[in-house]
């Protein structure tokens, strides 16, 4: 089931059972082991003395907190994953599709291919979209051969979709 914002866009993370289990695996090892690991550096360099010309101590309270960013992050975006299977091989683009387009007026050998779902996954060599990026939505939902429209930096879009295949990874 998609989640909403308050402005009514989807807010769900699309991700495949093993790009959760990855970031799952991140999170555990950022709260455990790495936040531990920040503490003790925190605290070695708290033991050298004076703090406002501590160096060491700053970078490590500063490492602190990208830590816990990156925990913030991943715990919301894991609360808002939905597991997917492989969507069908229909031609209709979802999360989880590669998609391969290209701007109006380029040539086919011009086209390029993504992956609609969550910017975590990267698969090697593949770019991602999240399906709320602005071609991501413009997108969401249509099909092979349609040419669409849409807004980027108050300048109008308009591509063409040419495929969209089940990312297999």
């Amino acid at each position: 089931m998609s989640q909403t914002d308050q402005s009514g866009a989807t807010n769900t993370v699309w991700l495949t059972q093993d790009a959760y289990d990855k970031l799952r695996a991140e999170l555990e090892h950022l709260k455990g082991p790495r936040r531990a690991e920040i503490v003790a550096e925190i605290s070695a360099a708290r033991d050298e003395g004076d703090l406002k010309e501590n160096g060491g101590y700053h970078a490590a309270r500063e490492e602190q907190a990208k830590n816990e960013a990156r925990i913030l992050q991943l715990e919301d975006m894991l609360r808002r994953a939905e597991i997917g299977e492989t969507p069908p091989d229909d031609g209709v683009v979802e999360p989880g599709m590669v998609v391969t387009y290209k701007f109006e007026g380029d040539d086919d050998d011009e086209a390029e291919s993504f992956l609609l779902g969550a910017r975590e996954i990267e698969p090697d060599g593949l770019t991602v979209y999240s399906p709320q990026s602005p071609l991501g939505q413009a997108i969401n939902g249509r099909t092979k051969g349609e040419t669409v429209s849409y807004e980027v930096n108050g300048k109008t879009q308009t591509v063409i979709i040419l495929d969209a295949k089940p990312y297999v990874g």
